[in-house]
């Protein structure tokens, strides 16, 4: 393998990590100022920037607008088009540009100036006229692009958009943002099959194959059979005492017709409560090669039955 390839490749992991390491050590000090304005906000938090610092700077609105922050990016181009009307005094603007001196910015800092529309900088240049115009300043540390001739925008855009993470995720914490939330704003893909929770697939109700200890093993078998789970439940007024399975049956053929549920029910049920990521019963169901379990509350209170295909079909796997 050519040494020169991965000489160069660390080169540049390096120097990037060694520009976040700084960035780390010196955050902005306008930093929490932003964080206050945006968690404030009634409006969104618009995004522009030209090139390589638009493209980061769509991924930054994206992971807002994903993590519980309205946001949406504007082209700056299109912003002097008429997309200038994207913004209301109910937003704020964050421009991002390395030298500051983006002129396809101009109009829309002219814009925020005349309209009173906060206007937050991303810049790794404290004099330049994009700074000097923002309300809120995120000054990122003067550090060598990673490419050779020192051009290509390398360092600048890593560090760019890790500070664009760090306010997605603090401004993620201050609203307290969870799973649930989370769940809703991504219902499709791996993502959302990922914080599914047991009780959005279980099944409830008169689906549960549920007898009672005293069940016959005929009225055991019906329940069994109809509901379709391959096992049955043994519960005394809700609270799980155990379970029967076929293999529990193949091991009681002996005058099996003649037991109650009880006699044959295994007594130590493997369950998982409600609010367990389904992924997590999966695991489980995995590990202790079964294809159903059951779940309780923290009380031993039956409230449902997982298959393992309900969580094949949301694309767990």
């Amino acid at each position: 393998m050519n040494t020169k390839i991965l000489t160069t490749a660390k080169e540049v992991i390096e120097t990037e990590a060694q520009a976040l390491k700084k960035l780390a050590e010196n955050l902005p000090k306008d930093f929490p100022r932003v964080i206050e304005l945006v968690s404030k906000l009634t409006g969104h938090l618009i995004i522009s920037g030209v090139g390589k610092s638009g493209h980061i700077g769509r991924k930054i609105s994206a992971t807002l607008a994903s993590t519980g922050t309205p946001s949406h990016f504007v082209h700056a181009t299109e912003a002097s088009h008429g997309d200038l009307g994207s913004l209301t005094s109910d937003d704020a603007c964050l421009l991002i540009s390395n030298s500051g001196e983006t002129a396809e910015l101009n109009n829309l800092i002219k814009y925020t100036r005349r309209f009173s529309i906060p206007l937050i900088a991303i810049s790794s240049n404290q004099d330049s006229s994009l700074m000097e115009a923002s309300d809120y300043q995120l000054l990122l540390p003067k550090e060598d692009e990673a490419c050779s001739i020192g051009l290509a925008p390398t360092t600048s855009t890593t560090m760019t958009l890790a500070i664009g993470d760090a306010l997605a995720i603090v401004l993620m914490e201050e609203r307290e943002f969870n799973s649930e939330h989370f769940k809703k704003l991504h219902p499709g893909g791996q993502l959302g099959a990922l914080v599914t929770k047991v009780r959005h697939l279980m099944h409830t109700g008169k689906h549960i194959p549920i007898v009672t200890p005293l069940s016959s093993m005929p009225d055991t078998l019906i329940e069994m059979t109809s509901k379709g789970f391959g096992v049955a439940i043994v519960a005394n007024k809700m609270k799980v005492i155990g379970v029967i399975t076929d293999g529990d049956l193949r091991r009681h053929m002996n005058n099996l017709m003649k037991m109650s549920a009880i006699d044959i029910a295994s007594d130590k049920p493997i369950t998982i409560n409600p609010e367990a990521l389904a992924v997590e019963a999966l695991r489980v169901m995995n590990e202790k090669k079964i294809s159903v379990i059951i779940v309780v509350d923290s009380d031993n209170n039956l409230r449902g039955v997982l298959h393992v295909h309900d969580c094949l079909r949301v694309g767990l796997s």
